[in-house]
């Protein structure tokens, strides 16, 4: 069984549609009001167009993607790369896979490739178990906010990825320097 990392390309589309809108039910049932929920071909490729998709595949099959957002400012205004999008198709669910892909971009993404010392991305407290399962591996809550549109609270997560660079990073903010 091999296991690919790869950017999503165009012709990727229909296959990220399928994974992300049997991914997101629950997203739905809660009428969480995230994009991706609810999204349509056109938006998927736009995603693909306009930020970093990256997918997993499973012996030749897309099982698993997630979204380097690429757009100025996310939401949370912060200085750490943003992930969104993180879905694994329901059949590929329970056996590891999103946790690799999301270690993977963690690590050979953002620490490696882009050498930033921590990674965010937000979740609902509503959601039955996004919250517990982002903070078991190794995320921690930095901001809340309630937009006022029925998605209630909105925590924004970092995990550091590369504890000596944030660390260093942290001293010369604290010594006036960037």
């Amino acid at each position: 069984m091999s296991e690919t990392y790869r950017l999503a390309e165009p012709s990727d589309a229909k296959r990220l549609l399928e994974i992300i809108y049997d991914a997101y039910i629950t997203i739905r049932e809660l009428k969480l009001q995230w994009p991706a929920a609810h999204a349509d071909i056109a938006l998927i490729e736009e995603n693909i167009a306009k930020n970093a998709c990256y997918v997993l595949e499973k012996d030749g099959q897309i099982a698993a993607t997630l979204t380097l957002s690429k757009e100025s400012g996310n939401k949370w205004n912060r200085e750490y790369p943003f992930l969104k999008w993180f879905a694994v198709h329901p059949d590929a669910q329970g056996g590891g896979l999103g946790t690799k892909l999301l270690a993977w971009v963690e690590e050979a993404i953002i620490r490696d490739e882009l050498g930033e010392s921590a990674v965010t991305l937000a979740t609902a407290e509503k959601h039955p178990w996004l919250l517990d399962m982002y903070e078991r591996k190794g995320y921690e809550r930095i901001d809340a906010i309630d937009r006022g549109n029925g998605d209630g609270t909105m925590y924004l997560l970092r995990k550091i990825v590369n504890p000596p660079l944030h660390a260093e990073i942290i001293r010369r903010r604290r010594q006036g320097g960037q």
